[in-house]
């Protein structure tokens, strides 16, 4: 998005370079959230809420050396109730000449919350549809930047940037995140030495009339009014080929002329980016017409739907803003406290191109970069807040919305397996009621929990909704012949969460060079695992590939004596509820028998697992037989 426009990473290879991507992405958004500070004056409109637009024919006359746009919007909709007015977002530094439906002039007034309400002739009755056409000019808002007039290498250039709520600076629109529009067709007219930019396909050349050229495009996805941008200066075009057969496509490049030639080299990385999307989710979603990228001066990017506006050609921006393609345009967050679900999948999708491109070892060195930037704060939450979502700088936050967002996604991934995890983001995608629509965050937690097959509501209260992070610490045991004892033991960084449940990834080595990993499904603190090794343990990591957002987390060898009387473990204890006997896998249980404090037998039982509720509080001791003698412990009932 906006990233804030640019809170990307810029991910290279080695951990250095990381993390200066990490720093360069926060500065970049400081400097824009303070551009930005009043773009949350203007929420949802209430006012446009009796309507969707179906089709709007956009005719800009533009020159690059001229702060200005002359525009005529015709815009059909449907009526969602009785209406007798429409009204449409648009700033009130630009006038309004007329409003008409066929050769009918409309009565119209522009008021100071910077709406347009036009008269309708008659009741436009629900379900049914209106057209409309608009006709203004003028200088627009300069206070959001989205519509900037600037140069480069002395050339004049004119472009836009709507996002979250900058289209009416320039266009008469409805900006809110409930409404698509389902087609555009835009048309720009500018001096005809300058190239044109717009979302979509140009379905004929373009015309020249006298000193000007009008340029056509037509884009027949539904798009939101923030996504729809333009851009005029004198592109040099630059055309690639994409996907594959039958489904090939442009990919079609502007790029300043001063930077052609090492933007070409640079763009040559969109090819195995765009496959490896392809590859891990489906066929880019605006196949039938093109990608692109328009090059406009800011330092980072913005993914308008078919076509992004670059700032530069990094491989992380690219990458970054090719996701969006799919997680943000394809399907849109449903309101911004969802950014994580635009945000944190392109950012995810930018280190799924290191994995694959670069091999595991970078994945890990960028995944360690994310997670140590998570963590230089206690607390954050993925999913906003309805206080939070006023925020600019809370929306856009690089820290939580796109790098947590992104781990968070690592996490399910490592929980669920691949196999699920694409597949079920797959179901996602394809999912006609969220396609080329908006969706929410328990959109997404329905498609995952369906393939998984279990509830993943835990982990959303832990991960997303509430607030940190754990720190493990764990200790192994060599457990006689093939096994080891792990004990798990964690805090947490934040009183939100009161224990973050998940698997537990750790790799142990021996005194040959041999490792394996072994992963410990931990639910509760203190939790013992008794596990088969291939090899006497003589060395253990946590996490080494980086799966888990922790901070501060150890693996460590403890006391390699072995005592065959602790192979025998009571947990929880105390307990108010089940009782569980851990043991060595050699060992079958045959019987344990429980007395109280008198002596009393008062429970006898044949299974590891079993209820103690009916006893009554207070210790109790176990006789505990077994295969290999028997085992006598103490417990206490609460």
């Amino acid at each position: 998005m906006k990233k804030y426009y640019f809170l990307i990473l810029y991910f290279t290879i080695s951990f250095v370079f990381a993390q200066e991507g990490i720093s360069e992405t926060t500065r970049i958004a400081e400097s824009e959230m303070k551009s930005a500070s009043q773009l949350m004056n203007f929420q949802v409109n209430p006012n446009t809420a009796n309507y969707d637009v179906t089709y709007s024919k956009l005719e800009f006359t533009i020159n690059p050396g001229v702060y200005a746009i002359t525009g005529k919007v015709t815009t059909t909709f449907k009526a969602l109730s009785d209406m007798t007015t429409v009204t449409f977002d648009l700033t009130n530094e630009l006038t309004v000449s007329s409003v008409k439906q066929g050769v009918t002039n409309l009565s119209f007034v522009q008021n100071t919350s910077d709406e347009l309400v036009i008269t309708l002739p008659s009741t436009l009755t629900t379900n049914n549809f209106a057209t409309v056409e608009i006709n203004y000019s003028g200088a627009p808002a300069t206070g959001e930047q989205a519509f900037t007039r600037s140069t480069h290498a002395g050339t004049s250039i004119i472009w836009t940037l709507s996002e979250p709520f900058g289209a009416r600076d320039w266009w008469p629109c409805k900006q809110d995140l409930n409404d698509k529009i389902d087609s555009i067709d835009v048309y720009i007219t500018a001096p005809s030495q300058y190239v044109s930019v717009s979302n979509g396909v140009e379905p004929e050349a373009p015309v020249i009339n006298g000193a000007d050229k009008t340029t056509h495009f037509h884009h027949s996805y539904p798009i939101p009014a923030y996504l729809i941008a333009i851009a005029v200066t004198n592109y040099q075009v630059f055309t690639q080929t994409a996907g594959t057969a039958p489904n090939t496509f442009p990919i079609v490049n502007y790029i300043y002329p001063e930077s052609y030639s090492s933007a070409v080299v640079s763009l040559a990385q969109t090819l195995p980016i765009m496959n490896i999307f392809e590859t891990l989710f489906e066929t880019y979603p605006f196949h039938a017409e093109k990608y692109g990228h328009a090059q406009f001066g800011w330092g980072g990017g913005m993914e308008h739907t078919t076509v992004s506006f670059m700032g530069g050609f990094s491989r992380g921006l690219i990458a970054h803003e090719l996701a969006h393609q799919w997680f943000g345009d394809k399907i849109t967050c449903g309101t911004w406290k969802d950014i994580w679900l635009n945000e944190g999948f392109a950012t995810y999708l930018a280190a799924l191109a290191i994995e694959n491109l670069d091999g595991l070892n970078a994945f890990v060195t960028q995944k360690a970069s994310m997670i140590d930037f998570i963590t230089s704060s206690p607390a954050g939450n993925v999913y906003l807040t309805d206080t939070q979502a006023t925020s600019v700088s809370r929306i856009f936050s690089s820290r939580l919305s796109y790098n947590k967002g992104a781990m968070v996604l690592e996490m399910l991934r490592f929980k669920m397996g691949d196999t699920n995890f694409f597949q079920a983001v797959r179901n996602y995608l394809a999912d006609p009621n969220l396609a080329y629509k908006y969706a929410v965050t328990t959109d997404l937690k329905t498609h995952l929990e369906t393939v998984y097959g279990q509830s993943l509501t835990e982990f959303f209260q832990d991960w997303i909704y509430n607030q940190g992070y754990p720190t493990y610490t764990i200790t192994v045991q060599n457990w006689g012949a093939g096994q080891a004892k792990f004990v798990v033991n964690q805090t947490q960084s934040d009183a939100s969460v009161t224990y973050f449940e998940m698997p537990v990834p750790v790799r142990i080595y021996g005194a040959g060079g041999q490792q394996a990993d072994l992963v410990l499904d931990n639910t509760f603190n203190g939790e013992q695992f008794i596990m088969s090794v291939p090899f006497e343990v003589t060395g253990v990591a946590f996490d080494p590939e980086r799966h888990i957002i922790s901070a501060n987390s150890t693996a460590t060898l403890g006391n390699q004596d072995f005592s065959i009387d602790n192979a025998v473990v009571v947990y929880p204890n105390p307990s108010s509820d089940v009782l569980h006997i851990q043991m060595p896998s050699s060992f079958e249980l045959e019987k344990v028998t429980i007395y109280n404090s008198l002596g009393q037998k008062v429970l006898e039982n044949t299974t590891v697992d079993f209820s103690v509720s009916q006893l009554s509080s207070g210790v109790h001791y176990l006789d505990i037989q077994t295969t290999e003698g028997t085992y006598h412990k103490k417990f206490i009932k609460k």
